[in-house]
């Protein structure tokens, strides 16, 4: 008899997906040894953004932090997917964990693209500021980003679908039923530590709502591509999310770290405590020294 899905450890893995994607992965690897590599001295990391001191680095040096968020994405997501082609006698919370872990960090990774390219704020805005002509680097971005995101999307849809044992529409539930708790514990966990977010109001509307719910909004709608019988073959493994008291454990630890420490921010200078925050607003349509996850360091 098939075990039945313990959605308390769905819930729990996709705390510590989330969080590490997000903080770890894509602040505080990518934006914050960036900033190590090209000079500048950390500052400050919470969960929505990352700051250094950059008067002392280069023009491309700045550049390479506002890109150094993605490319920690792109290649957490590289390490994930080698991880998820190994072969395994079981497919549990942990094949679950590599599943969600790559696909967040490709769809985040594709989303910047696309974000920068539409609205000519994030990451990667700033990396093409000053380019010209200015319309063919956000066209670039834009198509870029919009080609990945696609492709991202139907890599996921496609894997999870080859660990389910159901079809048609059966299988596009059940996959909904994992994708769609996965997008909800990952907005809600952005938006209960953005209200702790020193930055201000407008970094969480934009970062919390924009990143965490759009950037990851294929985990929404993209169970619907399980329609196609072609898309998830050939099968593999059978996933089977068992209770499983390490998951919910680290789970419930790194939600109160997430929201209670990385929310508040991070100090990493004795400096860090007196960072005066710039208007917001300035954040999003210039470069600076604040690396915001939707705004310079999105």
């Amino acid at each position: 008899m098939k075990p039945p899905t313990d959605w308390l450890t769905v819930i729990a893995v996709a705390v510590v997906t989330h969080a590490v994607a997000v903080s770890m992965v894509h602040e505080g690897l990518g934006h914050g040894g960036a900033c190590l590599l090209a000079g500048c001295r950390p500052q400050l990391l919470t969960t929505m953004q990352f700051q250094g001191d950059e008067r002392t680095v280069s023009g491309m040096g700045t550049r390479f932090i506002a890109a150094g968020g993605t490319l920690a994405n792109l290649v957490a997501a590289t390490i994930a997917v080698g991880l998820l082609r190994r072969r395994r006698e079981r497919a549990n919370a942990k094949e679950f964990f590599l599943w969600l872990f790559a696909t967040v960090n490709l769809l985040q990774a594709a989303g910047y693209f696309l974000y920068s390219g539409l609205s000519n704020i994030g990451d990667w805005a700033s990396v093409v500021r000053g380019l010209t002509p200015i319309w063919f680097w956000r066209g670039t971005l834009l198509l870029l980003g919009a080609y990945g995101y696609w492709i991202a999307t139907r890599w996921a849809m496609g894997q999870l679908g080859q660990r389910l044992r159901t079809s048609g529409a059966a299988r596009v539930a059940e996959a909904s039923r994992y994708t769609f708790i996965a997008y909800a514990v990952g907005g809600l966990l952005s938006l209960l530590a953005g209200l702790f977010e020193p930055g201000g109001a407008l970094i969480v509307l934009i970062s919390g709502v924009a990143a965490s719910l759009g950037g990851t909004s294929a985990l929404a709608w993209g169970p619907q591509l399980l329609r196609d019988p072609h898309l998830g073959e050939p099968p593999a493994l059978p996933l089977r999310v068992t209770r499983d008291w390490r998951w919910i454990v680290a789970g419930a630890i790194t939600a109160v770290v997430f929201v209670f420490v990385l929310g508040r921010g991070v100090p990493t200078d004795h400096g860090s405590r007196d960072v005066t925050f710039r208007n917001p607003v300035q954040r999003l349509t210039k470069a600076s020294c604040v690396t915001a996850r939707a705004c310079v360091g999105h």
